[in-house]
């Protein structure tokens, strides 16, 4: 090897080394402040100092921070499967079925995924009002899902062009209807897409704070992000640092053992459709 590569290559991995510090750094500092208590929180420390637990034991026992658990897991799940269940039809659709603007659909699909949420806050909460779902964990599940729909769309359209036309000619001749075509033909292998999909759902609906905050009023409908925003000390001046840093990084564990467990099906979701064979 030249003293040119040797110098790139060594650049390229403290290039890594930095990525990946800046990206680490933040949850490596919370899980550091969830053991610390006290003054010991305002006392930056790169290195463990203490292992006090009753950061977590404050946040295990307080009243509603299990069924603000209970509340996420079902929001966030249901909206998985509704988002797959309806990208799924519509992908098939507009990867297979030949119409006029369907080019123009899916731009429009994906474009929809570009609005903020504060600024269809206000119609969203009229529609969810009308349809009676205030305060009810419906509301959010409507939301998440009308949020998610595009990003699902696109990725499983993308690798369902992909997919041979020799295998879906081969079931139209054996008499297969498009229900059974979507379902026994082509969701087998939809795997990587789906698992992605529905990851990356999942992680939106579980860290979504504002609609969860906007659509929710009662203390046992409220998902994990809010119940942690709304975390009091002792006082009304005290912001428990401590409990905040234990909560954060309860409900963040779990998240980041199901990347680390998908994140083969995860990559090949997100490259679908990136090479042309």
């Amino acid at each position: 090897m030249t003293a040119s590569s040797i110098f790139w290559n060594v650049m390229f991995y403290i290039g890594v080394a930095l990525i990946v510090l800046v990206a680490v750094f933040p949850f490596y500092y919370a899980v550091l402040s969830s053991f610390e208590t006290g003054t010991q929180l305002f006392i930056p420390n790169y290195l463990p100092q203490s292992f006090d637990l009753s950061n977590y034991t404050s946040v295990l026992t307080a009243r509603s921070f299990g069924r603000s658990v209970l509340n996420s897991v079902f929001v966030a799940s249901v909206t998985v499967i509704a988002a797959l269940f309806l990208a799924v039809t519509a992908s098939y659709a507009l990867a297979r079925v030949r119409f006029r603007g369907r080019g123009l659909l899916l731009m429009t699909i994906l474009a929809v995924s570009m609005f903020p949420q504060i600024a269809v806050l206000s119609g969203l909460f009229e529609l969810i009002n009308w349809l009676g779902l205030y305060n009810t964990p419906w509301s959010l599940i409507l939301s998440y899902t009308i949020f998610t729909l595009p990003f699902t769309v696109w990725v499983l359209t993308t690798f369902m062009r992909d997919l041979p036309v020799e295998i879906e000619e081969a079931a139209i001749v054996d008499g297969a209807s498009p229900w059974i075509i979507i379902s026994r033909v082509f969701l087998p292998l939809l795997w990587p897409a789906l698992v992605t999909t529905g990851l990356l759902a999942f992680i939106g609906a579980w860290n979504e704070f504002l609609f969860a905050l906007t659509f929710t009023v009662d203390e046992s409908r409220r998902t994990v992000p809010v119940a942690i925003a709304l975390l009091s000390g002792a006082s009304v001046q005290e912001i428990p640092w401590g409990p905040i840093m234990a909560a954060s990084v309860l409900v963040t564990v779990p998240l980041i053992v199901l990347v680390l467990i998908f994140q083969r099906k995860i990559v090949a979701g997100l490259t679908a459709g990136g090479v042309k064979g």
